[in-house]
C-alpha cells in the first residue's frame, strides 16, 4: 500500500493506516498486528493512553522489516502536556516502542499547557526526532490560539469524522491552513445504523464492495487520512482493498447529504470537564 498524502513539510504519510485504540496487548494484539503487516499496512497509530506502545514495538521488531518502512504515530496524553513533561513523555514513548524517532507525534487533546507542549514538539522536530508534528481533537479556536504562539503550524489534526459527522467547517479551515485531516472512528465506530444505511448499501452494491469500503474510499477521495481498526482478519484485508474503484460525483454528493452533525463520541470540549474523564486522567497521571 504505497498510497500517500504529503504533509506541509513534504513528508509522505500513508493515507491508509491501522488504528490500535482498544486493541489490548497480548497474544491477540500480536496476531492482529502481524496480520496487518502481512497484508501490507505500514502506518500504525498508537498512543501512551492505549497501553500498547511496547507491544507494537515488539511486533515491528519481530517482523524483520526495516524500521524506515514503517510510519509510527503516537500521542502525548493530557497529563503529559508542558515543555519538560512532553519531552519526557516523548522519550518514554520512544523507549517503549524501541525506536529513536517517531514518524508522527500528536497532542492527544487540547488540555492545559498545550502551547508549552507544542514548543517542546517543535524542538524535537528541529532535532529530527519527529518527522511530522500535529494535534488531535483540536477545534478551530484551539488551532488559532496555537498559531499565535507557534513557529510551526500543526501539520495534522486527528479528529472524529464519519459520514454523519463530516466536520466540514473544520475540514475547510484545515485545508486553507495546510493542516491534514486525519479521521479517527472513520467507520462511525462500527455503528450498525451507519453500516446498514440504505443509501450506502445501494452504493456498495453498485461497486460490489462493502459499506465499510465505500465509507473509507469516500474519506480517501476527500483527502483525509484514515486509521480503521479491526481484529478480524477478513475485515483487516477488506479495509485495505480500496484502490481499485472510485466514487462518482453523484455518489460523493449522496454521502455529503448524510451529514447530521451527530458525534458518536463525547465532544472533546465536554470531555475535559466530564467526571469520568477526570477519573481517567487520575488513573494515568503517573509515569
Amino acid at each position: 500500500m504505497k498510497h500517500t498524502i504529503q504533509a506541509s513539510n513534504g513528508v509522505d504519510i500513508p493515507q491508509l493506516g491501522f488504528g490500535l485504540y482498544k486493541i489490548k496487548k497480548g497474544e491477540a494484539f500480536e496476531i492482529t498486528v502481524e496480520e496487518a503487516i502481512r497484508i501490507g499496512y505500514r502506518h500504525f497509530d498508537t498512543a501512551k493512553i492505549y497501553g500498547n506502545e511496547a507491544a507494537l514495538g515488539r511486533v515491528i521488531q519481530k517482523s524483520d522489516i526495516p524500521r524506515e518502512e514503517f510510519f509510527i504515530t503516537s500521542k502525548a496524553w493530557t497529563t503529559d502536556l508542558g515543555y519538560q513533561a512532553t519531552k519526557k513523555s516523548f522519550e518514554q514513548t520512544c523507549q517503549r516502542l524501541n525506536v529513536t524517532y517517531l514518524d508522527m507525534y500528536l497532542i492527544h487533546f487540547a488540555g492545559a499547557h498545550y502551547v508549552d507542549a507544542w514548543k517542546a514538539m517543535e524542538e524535537l522536530y528541529d532535532e529530527g526526532r519527529i518527522k511530522v508534528i500535529g494535534v488531535a481533537n483540536f477545534g478551530i479556536g484551539h488551532l488559532e490560539r496555537l498559531k499565535k504562539h507557534a513557529r510551526i503550524v500543526p501539520m495534522v489534526n486527528q479528529i472524529e469524522t464519519h459520514p454523519e459527522f463530516q466536520q466540514r467547517d473544520l475540514h475547510d479551515y484545515m485545508v486553507q491552513n495546510q493542516i491534514l485531516h486525519e479521521a479517527w472512528g472513520p467507520l462511525g465506530q462500527g455503528s450498525k445504523a451507519l453500516l446498514e444505511h440504505p443509501e450506502l448499501v445501494a452504493i456498495a452494491l453498485r461497486h460490489r464492495k462493502s459499506v465499510a469500503q465505500i465509507i473509507l474510499r469516500w474519506h480517501l477521495e476527500r483527502g483525509v487520512i484514515v486509521i480503521p481498526k479491526s481484529s478480524n482478519p477478513q475485515r483487516i484485508k477488506e479495509n485495505s482493498d480500496l484502490f481499485d474503484f472510485e466514487l462518482s460525483a453523484e455518489e460523493r454528493e449522496q454521502i455529503r447529504r448524510l451529514d447530521t452533525g451527530k458525534r458518536y463520541s463525547v465532544s472533546p470540549t465536554g470531555l475535559m470537564v466530564n467526571p469520568i474523564y477526570v477519573k481517567f486522567i487520575k488513573l494515568f497521571s503517573c509515569p
